[in-house]
Parts: C-alpha cells; structure tokens; sequence
C-alpha cells in the first residue's frame, strides 16, 4: 500500500469532509505521522476494530467504521438476515455516538433496521437486546479498558455473543472485500427514521434486562436482614455502569451505596486515571480512600463498558484484600453453586461451569466438587457464550456459572458476554449472606482455600516490538512446539497441550490425543503439584504472554511458590532470546 498516494487521495476526494482533511494538513510535515495513518488498513479482526481516534486508513473514524459496517451488512445480505435488525450500543469515549449513528445509518441504506440506545448503555445490555429483539447481529462501539486516545467496535451475532466461527472469519472476508470508501451506502437520518429503519431503544430494554437480572438472586432474606448494616462503594469509572448497577442495587433494597463523586459521570478523558483498568491499583485510589472514611465492606469497579469488575474486600481488622479476576470468580462460583443447591436440594444433573483454559485450576476443582461438568474453552468470553447456545440447540447441558481470568463473569444466560453488572448484584448479595453468618466475603475466601486448596495463579509477558519481535515471539513458540520441556521451575511437565496442531501429549506414555477445541497458537503444560503454565501471544499487542497457577498450603506458600515459579518461566523464555 503506497501510504503517500492514498494519504493524497484522501486529501483530494470530495468524499472525504473538510474536517477530515483539515486534520491531515495539519500533519503534511510529519511523514512518520502520515505512514502511521496510511500504511495499513484498520484490521477488522475477530473481536472486530479496535484503534485511534483520528483521520487515516489506520485510525478509528467515521469513514473505517462505515466501511466496516457496509462488510457486516453485504454478510447479513448473504445469510439473508436483512429483515432481522442490528442492535447497537456504545459507551461513554470520544465518537462513540457518533460512530453508532455512522453505522446505524450505513445499515439503514442496505435495507437493514437499526435498533439505537439513546444515550451510553453496557457490553452486556447489548448483548441482552440482541437476543431481546431477536437481532440477526449486534455492534457494540467500546474500546473496553484501552487510553482515552483509543476507540473500538465489536460485532455480536445473533446468539448474543461476540462472532465466532464461521461468522467471523466470513465478516472479515466482507470487510476486507469492501475496498472503495466512497461506494459505501449512507442515507440521511430522518429519512431512515421514517421508513422504519432507525428506531431509538431504552426502557423498553432496561426493564426487562434488570429484571432479568433480578431474577438470579438467591437469597433476597438476606439482603433484606443486611441491607442497611451493609456498606458498598462503587465506581464506573466514567463509563457504563453508573445507572444500571445503581439501579439493580437499589431495586434489591441496599441503601448504603455510595458513588466514587469525581468517577461517577460519562468522561471519555477519563480524567483520574491514567487509562480505565479494573485490574490496576489506581482504579481504586479514589474508591478505597471513600471506602476508608465510610468503613465500606466493599469496594467495586466497573470498567468503561461494564464487562469486567475489579473488587477490593474488608478483613474483620478493617484491611482492604485485593481480589483478582481469579478470586472474585471462584468466590462468585462457589456461592452461586452452594447456594443453588441448598435452596433447590441439588444441582441439575446435565449442569456445567464453563471457564477459559488461561483460568485457575481452582474453577474446575470447585465444580467437580459439586459433580458437575467442567469445560475448559480457549480465551476469549465468545466461547463461554458458545458452549451456552450448544446447551440450548442440543437440549443437553444447563449452564450455571462461567468466568475467565481477566475479571469477567456471567451469571444466567440473558446475556452471552461478561456481565460485570450481574457480578456486582451478586458480589453484593454474597456479601450480605456472609455477613448474616458473621462472616466477610474474605472470610469466605479464606474458608474457599481451606475447602480446595491455596491456588494462586499470575500472568507475566514480554513485550517484543516491530517486525523482529514479532519474529522473536514465533521463534519462542515454535522452539516449545517442537521441544517441550520435560520440567519447569521444578515441576515435571505431566501432559503438554498445542492447541495449533490440536495435540495433547502424555509426557510418561507419549500418547497423544485431540484437544477438541478449535486450533490457536497457544501452547499448554499441565503440571504436577496442580501447577500449571500457557504461553500465547497477544491478540492486540506485540507481547508474548504466559500464564501460570500454583497451589499451596497457606497464602504465603502459594505467594513463594507463585513467585518461584515465574521466574523459572520468564528465565527459560530469556535462553530462547
């Protein structure tokens, strides 16, 4: 692609709007700029685009998003699916109105109804109101936790799950193939609305979202014994989650909710932090001071589109405990099973938890505890969503819990996504059932590792940037593809999975058998001890990432262990460099 060339035909096209072009002048000196924005396409990947704001081929804006839509429609037209609708929300970044209209309207010009939520709504209400409007796809415009520079759009399909195959891969196809920017449709607003194609959604869709929600409370007696004694403070981060989760909480009957001020309202700048992540420390530098004044039992937060929740609980010495995606996960899990089962006397006989193959051992051990099936799915919340429309087309299996690594859960199946609004209600309800045993949700958590064991699992990556590094991070793979270590930090290596040739090899015996799960460059060693290690690499970012478990006797020794056993990693991965 000869960036100069199409950096000058954006330049001269009357396609392009003034603004836009005005942009570009504005960087005519910069020719690290200008190849920057014009060397590539913007990919549309299987979690759809994701990148800056700005003019460019490479860059998120009105015209890459139109483009893009204009693909997904062209494979709507395909599957015949036109007469469906699209639903589209989007959350609280710069553009993200505006790009929801450029796609409303783009969809509107192919004959397909827009089904558009008035103001910012959260991942997981989306993925409800696909299903809800029986939808033939959704768009959701988020860039999830990425710099306030960043924005992103992510196609759902009609299960209300993000696309999986062969849908994804036939969506790229379409998208790549669209390779005129001015031949794509666009019709007027008003004109859309008045054929029907552009139809603005809210209550309508709130209502029976939070009901749903609702609807997976356990012990609401709880909840009313402690809903006043029960302190929770809670930030949105400046994104989705201020409304809804306010609202499911209240409608429960909690009365001490109280609202990080200077978090609580839409800011695409996200002005208190330094980039919107419910996983690191500064998301919770403002929550945890509130949280000290008011003595919360709890502090929780949403990431900008209410997916992914960060949680920091009390001890009874008034210390505030970090819970990582693992913990809070397993914590969920096991409430939600105890509970369920004591209030209906068992646990359905086809039920499963679901959870992603970089996710802490502990999750299986917790369902097989209960005696239900566990299955282990590659990354990504898409292949949760997956095994639940499998249970629903086969009549076979009844989902009860799913959750993965990076701080995402969902509890019932009226959405297909990480619901980080539903985690909340729970958290909140578990905390309140705990307290009427007289117990903290760490209490709880440390009663967990007495039950099963202290797991303790941890993620490092290497970071390998441009053409060399990527280079490197192939060589890393392919080296432990066709030499994998018998030992690793002291642990002998029981069995190794690659998912990429589907293989799973018994390191004593050397038989080898399937994975069964779709091929991905990932790389897997089961370990004695219950430990365990995966290398991939990053989907978005020049890393090589790897993950690892331990489990130990005390939280101590599963810290010291942990620690061993990272080093022993990023040691051998430093060899191959």
């Amino acid at each position: 692609m000869d960036y100069k060339k199409v950096y000058e035909e954006w330049l001269n096209s009357p396609y392009f709007d003034e603004e836009t072009k005005a942009e570009l002048r504005g960087i005519a000196r910069d020719e690290n700029e200008i190849r920057e924005r014009f060397y590539a396409e913007l990919e549309f990947g299987t979690a759809g685009l994701r990148g800056i704001i700005g003019a460019g081929t490479n860059r998120m804006n009105v015209y890459t998003v139109r483009k893009a839509t204009q693909g997904l429609a062209n494979y709507i037209a395909k599957v015949n699916g036109q007469s469906r609708g699209v639903a589209i929300a989007y959350d609280s970044r710069h553009m993200s109105p505006e790009f929801a209209d450029v796609a409303a309207l783009c969809l509107a010009a192919n004959g397909i109804k827009a089904y558009v939520f008035e103001s910012l709504r959260p991942t997981p209400e989306l993925s409800f109101a696909v299903r809800q409007l029986h939808c033939i796809a959704g768009i959701n415009i988020t860039a999830s936790h990425n710099p306030p520079e960043y924005n992103g759009y992510k196609v759902y399909w009609e299960d209300g799950a993000q696309i999986t195959p062969p849908h994804d891969t036939g969506i790229m196809a379409e998208v790549k193939a669209v390779t005129d920017y001015a031949k794509v449709y666009t019709m007027d607003k008003k004109e859309a609305e008045e054929k029907g194609l552009y139809q603005v959604i809210g209550k309508d869709i709130d209502d029976p979202y939070i009901e749903a929600l609702k609807s997976q409370v356990i012990h609401q007696d709880a909840i009313d014994a402690e809903k006043d004694q029960l302190k929770i403070v809670y930030t949105p981060l400046h994104g989705t989650g201020n409304i809804p989760a306010r609202r499911v909480l209240k409608e429960l009957g909690f009365t001490n909710v109280y609202v990080v001020k200077e978090q609580e309202l839409p800011d695409g700048d996200f002005p208190t932090v330094s980039y919107p992540n419910p996983e690191a420390d500064e998301a919770f530098t403002l929550g945890l001071k509130l949280a000290k004044e008011i003595d919360a039992d709890l502090v929780l937060a949403t990431d900008p589109d209410a997916d992914r929740l960060g949680v920091r609980v009390k001890d009874k010495d008034g210390v505030y405990h970090t819970l990582t995606g693992n913990m809070s996960g397993c914590l969920l899990e096991e409430y939600e099973l105890s509970q369920r089962k004591a209030a209906a006397g068992s646990l359905p006989e086809d039920g499963a938890v679901v959870s992603t193959i970089v996710t802490t051992n502990m999750a299986g051990t917790i369902a097989k505890a209960y005696g239900l099936r566990f299955i282990e799915v590659l990354t990504g919340f898409k292949y949760i969503g997956q095994q639940i429309l499998g249970f629903e087309q086969s009549g076979k299996g009844t989902y009860l819990f799913g959750f993965e690594e990076s701080y995402g859960c969902l509890i019932g199946t009226h959405a297909r996504d990480k619901d980080a609004i539903v985690a909340t209600m729970a958290l909140c309800e578990a905390a309140a059932y705990y307290k009427t045993q007289g117990k903290t949700l760490w209490d709880a958590m440390i009663d967990m590792y007495e039950k099963y064991g202290y797991y303790k699992d941890d993620i490092q990556s290497i970071t390998l940037k441009g053409i060399e590094g990527l280079e490197k991070i192939q060589s890393i793979l392919e080296t432990l593809r066709k030499n994998p270590p018998k030992e690793i930090g002291g642990y002998q290596v029981t069995s190794a999975r690659d998912y990429k040739l589907d293989t799973i090899r018994n390191m004593a015996t050397g038989e080898i058998t399937e994975t069964g799960l779709p091929k991905s460059n990932v790389l897997y060693y089961d370990l004695t001890d219950d430990a365990w290690l995966c290398v991939r690499p990053s989907g978005t970012e020049p890393k090589v990432k790897f993950y690892y478990g331990v489990k130990g006797t005390s939280l101590a020794d599963a810290d010291e262990k942990s620690k061993a056993l990272g080093e022993k990693v990023l040691e051998m991965i430093h060899q191959m460099l």
